[in-house]
């Protein structure tokens, strides 16, 4: 006798409950191992000296940061790719696909060249970029293969500008500013961690209050102007809230790619829907399992998080486009 499938919300608390308890053993797995490592019977107590003040070297100034910037990093980029995809309808849009994260990058770059704030110049970059993908497509994001045109384009011109800068820069800055073009999370430190967590915390608690229209946009403008929502309004904040989370996640990591367009679609596995909190989830577990495969795994020792994403992340794009192209939406 066959088991009975779970009704979608239990399978997507069942699912909640599985990220998280794998987000948690990858944390501790990151803090447990290699040396330095601090053992998993000691880590709640470590956690409570360091709220009070205390804490080794290795969770304060070492592991501590670059995994809360990690967890932020990967959440604000899953919560960025669900809210594209949400706004859209269109599965193939995210900040990587459409060159904002490359563009977020060439800001950041820049920024740090020219020795001012990187938040807002990686912000500025996204926005421009998604500006002019919005202005070359004419359709709203809507047209998968105008969209992704116009994503290489614009990501093709980031890079060159992040390359032009890195030839511009001295020895040291250059290596500064490596992270620009692969994304890392080496020597990342507290400021960075708390950057990215004063965006995402604020931009869930709005990804959460559009959720009811971006429900009531995916059943089509017609029936949401009837139901009393706007959906031109709802795209354009859930499009402008993606590319903030996405400028805050690039600031602080560099363009960490493709974490954004495989965390909603794996959440909708996981889950049954896009669930946005979901695709948080998924998208921090992303980044702290790669960042555990560069730093213990030696066939990718010393690479940068960046680059295990983009591999993987690559492959998958791959496949969700022949998907795309055999439904005859290419």
């Amino acid at each position: 006798m066959s088991a009975l499938p779970l009704p979608r919300t239990a399978r997507r608390r069942v699912a909640v409950v599985a990220l998280v308890a794998a987000l948690l053993a990858g944390c501790a797995l990151t803090l447990a191992v290699g040396q330095l490592g601090i053992p998993l019977a000691r880590q709640p107590h470590a956690l409570l000296d360091l709220l009070d003040g205390g804490g080794g070297l290795a969770l304060r100034r070492l592991r501590g940061p670059r995994l809360a910037t990690g967890l932020g990093t990967g959440a604000a980029l899953g919560l960025a790719g669900a809210l594209f995809q949400r706004a859209t309808a269109n599965p193939l849009v995210t900040p990587d696909v459409i060159g904002i994260t490359a563009a977020a990058g060439a800001g950041t770059a820049l920024a740090t060249f020219w020795h001012l704030p990187v938040l807002p110049g990686s912000l500025a970059g996204a926005l421009l970029a998604g500006l002019l993908v919005g202005w070359v497509t004419t359709t709203g994001f809507r047209n998968p293969g105008a969209v992704i045109v116009a994503g290489i384009g614009v990501a093709a011109g980031a890079t060159a500008i992040t390359q032009l800068v890195l030839v511009w820069s001295r020895q040291a800055e250059a290596m500064a500013l490596a992270s620009a073009l692969t994304g890392s999370l080496n020597s990342r430190s507290c400021q960075d961690a708390l950057l990215v967590w004063l965006v995402l915390l604020p931009g869930w608690l709005a990804a959460l209050a559009l959720r009811t229209d971006l429900d009531l946009v995916a059943l089509g403008d017609e029936a949401a102007h009837g139901l009393g929502s706007r959906p031109g309004t709802t795209r354009a904040l859930s499009l402008g809230l993606g590319i903030v989370l996405t400028a805050a996640a690039v600031a602080v990591a560099g363009p960490i790619t493709f974490v954004a367009l495989t965390a909603p679609h794996l959440a909708r596995w996981f889950g049954g829907r896009p669930a946005m909190g979901t695709a948080a989830l998924v998208g921090a577990l992303e980044v702290c399992l790669a960042d555990l495969a560069v730093a213990h795994w030696t066939v990718l020792d010393g690479l940068p998080v960046g680059v295990v994403t983009a591999l993987l992340g690559g492959i998958f794009l791959g496949f969700l486009l022949l998907s795309q192209f055999r439904k005859g939406a290419l």
